[in-house]
Parts: C-alpha cells; structure tokens; sequence
C-alpha cells in the first residue's frame, strides 16, 4: 500500500515498455499489457483516493529523496481524484477501442498502443506530481504523445494538424519553461510547497509577477484556452477515434487542474485576488470562451468538429469559476473538471460508434440513426442532456455552483452566457436530434415506412458506452457527497 502513489504512474510506464517490446514477438500482446497496466493503474489510484479520504495528503518520495532537492509526490483530495478520473477513462475506452484501432491502424496498433499508455503515464505523473520542473517535463511527455497520435490518424489532415499542434505546443511550453525559471531563480526551489512558502514573503516582487505571467500564458495554451485554441478542434477532429476518446476529456481537464493547483499550492489566493487583484479580467476571458466557443459550433456541420467547439466552450466554464473568487466559484469548476471529462468521454463514445459503423459523421450523414443505431444513440442524447444541464444528470449541478459563484461575486456576464451557452447547445443538439430521427422518415411515403435495419457498434462498444452514459446520472445524483467528502474539505 505505501507505493501505491508510484503504482498509478510506474504501471503504464512499464506497460508501454513491454508493449512495444511485445510489437515483435507478438502483436496481440500489446493490447493485453496496455489493458493489465491501465488496470493496475485504476486500482492503485482508487486505493490511493480512499486512503487520502481517510487519513489525509499522501507524500511519496520518490527513491527515498526527501523535497525539496528530491522529487515528490503530493497527493491531497484534489489530485486523488482527478487520478482516478484518469485512469478508470484511459482503462475503459481501451476496453472499447480495440476494434476501433484495428480499423484505423490496423498496421500500427502496436506503436497506437505503446503511444497511448505513455500518453496516459504523463497525464497521471502531471497530476501527481509536487515538482514544478517535473510537471513540466510530464507535460511534455503528455504533448509529444499527443503530437504523434495526432499524426497517426487522418492521413491527409492528421500531419498538418500535428504540426500546428507542435508549433503551439512549444510555444505553450516555453512559457511555462520561462515562467519556472524566474521562479527557481528568485526561490532557488522547484518543490510546489517549498517555492509557496518562500514567495509569501516576497509577493511584491517584479520577478514573481512576471513568472506569474509566464507560467499562467503557458497552462492557458496548453488548455486551449480561447483565444489560444486555435489547435485544437483540428487535433482532435482528425486524430484516431480511439485517441480523440481519451484526449478530448483528459488534456484540457488535466490543464485545467494544473490551473488550479498552482493557484492554490503555489501562488496563493491573497496573491492572486489581493495582490494582484486579476479576477475580473480573467471572468471577462472565460465568459468570452464560452461564447465564442458556443457561437462556434453552430457554423460546424461535422459532429466531430461541432463537439471540439463545445471542449472550448466548456474550458470558458472551468476557468471562469476558478478565477471568481469565491469557494461556490472554486467547487464549481472543480467539479466540472470531473463532470466534464465523464460528459465529453460518453459523447466521443458515441461518436466513435458512429464513425465504426459509417465512417463519418458528417451531419448529412447521421440520417435515421435513431433506428440503425437506437443504443448508441441513447447514450448520445444522455450525454447531451447533461452537457446542456438538463438535471439530474451532473452537468446541472456543476452549472449550478458556477451561476451561484457569479452571482455572488457579481459577475452577472459570466451567468449569462452560462445560460446563453446552455441555449445554444441545446439548439445545436436537438439539430443533430433532428436529422438523426425526424429526417430518417424522409424516405417513406405516406403512413407506410419499409423496417429500418439496426447496425450497432460491436457490443464491447455499447457496453462501456452505457455505463458511462448511466454515469452522468449516478454522479449527478450524488454530486452532494462528491462536494462534502473530496471538493469542500481540499478548499478548507
């Protein structure tokens, strides 16, 4: 149980490892190590949460290395949840994705496999991780993975869509880089609770502002923050299916936790809302990504490219909450970090049973899906219902802290264009609602309409599809106990 904390990141690491090792003796075998290492991974980091529940923050030094000159791993209630938000999504849309990447890359389902646990090990090590250097190298194992994956998708569109990536990507980085190096050089420590305990007596410092800065810039591109987004609709539109299920709710959750984390952990909220005093400019920029994002969406006419618009909307949620100010605000877009991923990882589900069984999802395309693909669809509608926040799914309950947060901290804009927001995608679900039922009677004539022949995903699909659409439901119903037992007792 003590290593439990190196066994969420170290068992995906060294899955990968033997996965592609396994590429030549045989392929198949890349498939189950990914699945036994995500496994373990799940275990540890539900054995980790339940431990934190019980007896508190976690300090895992890694190879007997004490901070702040060893690297550690700090695990509070925040971290330990979005650690199981991680691996249990990673472990699930494998469990769904192995027809999915024998269809898409049937020649390269080895290295798609070795890819994405490495992918997932970055995400888990910037989650877990109490070093602010270590955080950026995890973020950088996390976006060369993604870069790749990227190109191994579309063949005419993935390559120049991981390109941008990259040329965004390093910017993004780089600032961060820059951002830690004015801090390492003004608190000589790289140790998140080291370098927050120096700079409480040194918060009037220029070069503390302008790390501040750096490091704020850098984490908003990486989220693909608007109007830094220009990267990602095409990323995960032209990327593998399997690929865009996990990245679409994982990446920008993870750096919206990042965020957060340094908020709290490091800068502090007197430093943020008091010294610095940036709340109202930082709502003005999420209720301006939410708008733009919604107001986006609705020129797609790829369902794939309308759901990345959303991610972008959604982002404007997280960090808007995040910077009012208040703790309804901060429960808010902490729980919509959860809520959210569960919400977009039930949609690309969805989707990727669409695009199994027809190869696009052009929304021309989708008519009469209702009756070819009634339970993927319905899981679909669940998922939209609680992106919209139609209760008592969980989207609701998220969106309701952060109109309760903007109202007490004045930001009436910010409500607004929740609600805006909300309207707008329900007009552009029950659009694709509209052609995936209504327009599949079209082709009858009268009162008579010849039988419509189903042709679902493959049942490993529909089932992890169902479950974590049912999901939205069960955590909506017990968003209270996620509130009382993780969200408010980390704020405390």
């Amino acid at each position: 149980m003590d290593h439990y904390p190196a066994l969420i990141v170290i068992a995906p690491l060294l899955a990968a490892l033997l996965a592609g090792l396994a590429v030549w003796i045989k392929e198949r075998l890349s498939y189950s190590i990914a699945l036994m290492g995500l496994g373990i991974s799940t275990f540890s980091a539900f054995k980790v949460l339940m431990q934190v529940i019980n007896f508190g923050t976690i300090q895992y030094k890694m190879a007997g290395w004490a901070p702040p000159m060893g690297i550690e791993y700090r695990i509070d209630l925040l971290n330990a949840m979005v650690l199981l938000l991680i691996s249990s999504i990673a472990f699930l849309n494998l469990l769904a994705s192995c027809k999915s990447v024998t269809q898409e890359t049937s020649d390269r389902a080895g290295s798609f496999y070795t890819i994405y646990l490495l992918f997932v090990t970055g995400l888990l090590g910037v989650s877990a991780t109490g070093d602010l250097f270590n955080l950026y190298v995890l973020i950088e194992i996390t976006s060369l993975t993604s870069y790749a994956m990227v190109a191994l998708g579309d063949r005419n569109r993935g390559p120049l869509a991981s390109l941008n990536y990259v040329f965004i990507g390093v910017i993004g980085a780089s600032f961060y880089l820059l951002g830690v190096g004015y801090l390492y050089l003004k608190t000589g420590s790289l140790n998140m609770v080291d370098v927050a305990n120096i700079l409480s007596g040194i918060q009037g410092s220029s070069t503390v502002l302008v790390a501040f800065i750096l490091i704020m810039i850098g984490i908003w591109i990486k989220m693909a923050l608007f109007p830094m987004h220009i990267w990602l609709p095409n990323a995960y539109s032209y990327s593998p299916v399997a690929f865009a299920r996990v990245v679409a709710p994982l990446m920008t959750k993870v750096m919206v936790y990042v965020m957060i984390r340094l908020m709290i952990t490091v800068f502090g909220f007197d430093y943020i809302f008091e010294t610095l005093n940036l709340s109202d400019a930082v709502v003005w920029l999420g209720t301006i990504a939410i708008l733009a994002g919604a107001v986006m969406a609705l020129s797609q006419t790829n369902l794939k490219k309308m759901l990345t618009y959303i991610i972008v909307c959604e982002i404007g949620y997280m960090v808007g909450g995040a910077w009012l100010g208040n703790e309804l605000g901060m429960t808010g877009a902490i729980l919509h970090i959860f809520n959210d991923a569960l919400m977009t990882f039930a949609l690309f589900l969805a989707v990727g049973n669409m695009v199994y069984k027809l190869k696009t999802v052009e929304l021309t395309d989708l008519k009469g899906l209702f009756g070819k693909m009634p339970w993927t669809m319905a899981g679909f509608v669940l998922a939209a219902f609680s992106i919209i926040g139609v209760p008592p799914t969980c989207g609701f309950f998220s969106k309701w802290y952060l109109i309760l947060g903007a109202f007490e901290a004045g930001a009436y804009h910010f409500a607004a264009a929740l609600i805006i927001s909300s309207l707008i995608c329900a007009v552009l679900f029950f659009k694709v609602f509209e052609i995936c039922f209504f327009e599949s009677m079209a082709h009858g004539h009268g009162d008579s309409h010849p039988p419509v022949e189903i042709r679902e995903a493959p049942i490993s699909m529909l089932i992890v599809s169902g479950f974590v659409s049912l999901s939205l439901i069960i955590v909506g119903l017990y968003s209270g106990t996620i509130v009382n037992t993780i969200i408010l007792p980390f704020l405390k």
